[in-house]
């Protein structure tokens, strides 16, 4: 049984149709990639299936269960994350109170403390500014503050939006780095990326998606040869 599934996902902007009908599955235990380029319709995507947008037609189930339409606040306690695209930190809050806030739906106190050791252990640039505001940070260090705080909510399913944005090459290899580390530990991971090389290259399969629907479909290495791909996403 697949972990996520969507069929026939349609969502509209007031007379703009933004995504057009779209089949997408993930596995649990894969790292898949949605490529493609801006307004193709892939951020619009991940809003619908973590609830913040209704869809207009079609269905999303989540473990098997219909969740289409089911509120954020109750998908994020069934182990669903969303890292949203301009990673959306807390300014005012400290690193550690924003890390606090992904486990806002808990009440395992122990489990908080120990997955809190753990985001500090895989990013050791958060644990040094714990105490530093959240809009002090450097644009690299807000992304791991990001994909931090959305692994404090102890997720199954972490849905990743264009992590890689704005960053300078060295730190989209490390934040590249921990999400092949979090995907090892088990976490079922559906990115978001511009950079099609990079997302194919991590992922094991991939989709390709144009003008609000899915146009190719494919394990990550047939993407990375398909001449189609190559052209219009790797820039050869």
């Amino acid at each position: 049984m697949s972990l996520l599934e969507l069929k026939g996902l349609k969502i509209s902007y007031g007379g703009i149709n933004a995504v057009k009908g779209i089949d997408l599955t993930v596995n649990k235990g894969e790292m898949v990639a949605l490529i493609g380029a801006n307004g193709a319709g892939k951020t619009t995507t991940l809003k619908a299936i973590c609830g913040i947008l209704l869809p207009g037609a079609g269905k999303i189930f989540y473990r098997g269960d219909d969740v289409t339409g089911a509120p954020s606040y109750s998908l994020v306690e069934r182990g669903l994350a969303l890292v949203p695209e301009g990673r959306g930190v807390f300014g005012r809050l400290t690193v550690e109170e924003n890390l606090l806030m992904g486990a806002y739906t808990r009440t395992d106190a122990a489990g908080v403390k120990r997955d809190l050791a753990h985001v500090y252990q895989l990013f050791q640039r958060l644990r040094e500014r714990r105490r530093q505001t959240g809009g002090t940070l450097s644009g690299g260090e807000q992304q791991m503050l990001a994909i931090g705080r959305a692994l404090m909510s102890a997720p199954t399913l972490l849905l990743l939006d264009e992590p890689s944005m704005g960053l300078a090459p060295l730190m989209v290899q490390r934040i590249f780095d921990t999400i092949r580390k979090v995907a090892s530990e088990g976490v079922t991971v559906l990115l978001v990326e511009q950079n099609a090389k990079l997302a194919l290259e991590v992922s094991q399969r991939g989709y390709v998606m144009e003008s609000g629907l899915i146009t190719l479909s494919d394990k990550s290495p047939a993407l990375l040869a398909n001449p189609q791909v190559r052209q219009a996403y790797l820039g050869e």
